[in-house]
C-alpha cells in the first residue's frame, strides 16, 4: 500500500483549521499568533470551546479522513462515533498521540498530521509513511499554550518555517480535549493490532463508538475518564481482507480485557503504577469490544464486551 501517493494529511487538516479560525467566536475558541508567526488556536484553555469545535478538533486529529459525530440520544451517556475508509493514514499517521513534547516548563502530547512531516517516531518507518508539506498542523493536549521556543522547535522538526505551522491546543479536561480523546476508539484498535504484528494493509475500513464522559474537574481526573471511555466502553468494527484462522488467533488478544491490568478505573490503575503511564501494561490500551469482518470470506468475529460497571464508577 503506497500511502505517499495520496493527498497530504497536513493540507487536509489545514483547510479545517481555516474554517475554525474564520468561525472562532461562534465556536468559542480563540485565535492568536505567536511572535514567531505560528498560528495558535486555543480550544480549551482560556476559552470553553463548544461541541462543534470539539468535533472539528477531532477531525483535525484525523486529518479530515474520518467522519466524527456525537449521538446525544444514547443513554446514559452521549456517544462519539468515528468512521474512516483510510484507517491507517487517519489513525496511525495522524491521530495517534505519539509525539511527546518536552521543553523548559512546557509539556504536551502531540497528535495530528504534523507528526507525519516530522516522522520522528519509529512507527512511521514501520508503516512506511512520511510526507513533506508546505503547511503543518498539530494538536497539543496541554494545559498551556506553547511558548515561542516550542513553536520554533516543532516547525524545525517538521521542516517548515514557524509561520507555516498551526497548533490547536486544549487541556484534557476541556470539552474539546475530552471529545478528541474519546474519538480515538478506532485508533487504539489499530495501534494494538500493530503491536501484535498484524498486517495493517489488510484493514479496509474502521468504525468505532465510545461514550462521552461528563467533564472532569481537572486534567488528571479527565485522563482517567477518557481512557475508561475506550477501555471499558469502546466498540470497534474493522473490515479486513485476511484469512479466518489469523483473525481467530489474534482476535482475543485485541480487547482491553486481554490485559492483566484490566478491571479497575484507569485512574486507580495509574495510581497503582505511581502515576507512570509507562508502567501500565501496554496491552490495556485498546477498545472494550472488537468486531473483525472478513471481506474475503464473509465471516465475522467478535471479542470482548463493554463493562458498564466500571464506566459507572469512573463517570460518577
Amino acid at each position: 500500500m503506497n500511502l505517499n501517493t495520496l493527498n497530504s494529511l497536513n493540507s487536509l487538516a489545514a483547510a479545517l483549521c481555516r474554517e475554525i479560525a474564520d468561525r472562532a467566536d461562534a465556536l468559542q475558541v480563540r485565535v492568536e499568533t505567536a511572535a514567531c508567526g505560528t498560528m495558535l488556536i486555543d480550544c480549551g484553555i482560556a476559552v470553553p470551546g463548544s461541541l462543534e469545535a470539539a468535533i472539528l478538533v477531532a477531525r483535525v486529529c484525523l486529518a479530515d479522513l474520518a467522519d466524527v459525530s456525537l449521538d446525544d440520544a444514547t443513554t446514559p451517556w452521549p456517544t462519539v462515533n468515528v468512521s474512516t475508509r483510510e484507517p491507517v493514514r487517519a489513525c496511525l499517521a495522524s491521530q495517534y498521540a505519539g509525539w511527546e513534547i518536552k521543553a523548559e516548563k512546557y509539556f504536551a502530547m502531540g497528535s495530528g498530521p504534523m507528526r507525519a512531516a516530522a516522522a520522528r517516531e519509529p512507527l512511521f518507518q514501520e508503516i512506511g509513511f512520511q510526507e513533506s508539506s508546505e503547511f503543518c498542523v498539530g494538536v497539543l493536549e496541554s494545559s498551556k499554550l506553547p511558548t515561542e521556543a516550542v513553536c520554533r522547535d516543532l516547525a524545525t522538526k517538521c521542516g517548515i518555517a514557524p509561520e507555516q505551522l498551526t497548533l490547536l491546543v486544549a487541556s484534557t479536561s476541556s470539552l474539546c480535549g475530552t471529545l478528541q480523546i474519546v474519538a480515538r476508539s478506532v485508533e487504539t484498535a489499530l495501534h494494538k493490532l500493530h503491536e501484535l504484528g498484524f498486517d495493517l494493509t489488510q484493514i479496509v475500513t474502521g468504525t468505532g463508538t465510545a461514550p462521552l464522559p461528563p467533564l472532569a474537574e481537572n486534567d488528571f481526573a479527565a485522563i482517567g475518564r477518557t481512557n475508561d471511555a475506550i477501555l471499558y466502553g469502546g466498540r470497534v468494527a474493522l473490515e479486513v481482507r485476511s484469512d479466518d484462522l489469523t483473525l481467530q488467533q489474534i482476535g482475543p488478544q485485541i480487547p482491553s480485557s486481554a490485559s492483566a491490568d484490566y478491571g479497575l478505573p484507569f485512574a486507580e490503575i495509574l495510581a497503582r503504577n505511581d502515576n507512570d503511564f509507562y508502567r501500565v501494561d501496554p496491552l490495556l490500551f485498546s477498545p472494550a469490544e472488537i468486531e473483525l469482518i472478513n471481506l474475503n470470506t464473509g465471516n465475522y468475529f467478535c471479542y470482548g464486551e463493554v463493562n458498564s460497571e466500571v464506566l459507572r464508577k469512573s463517570f460518577a
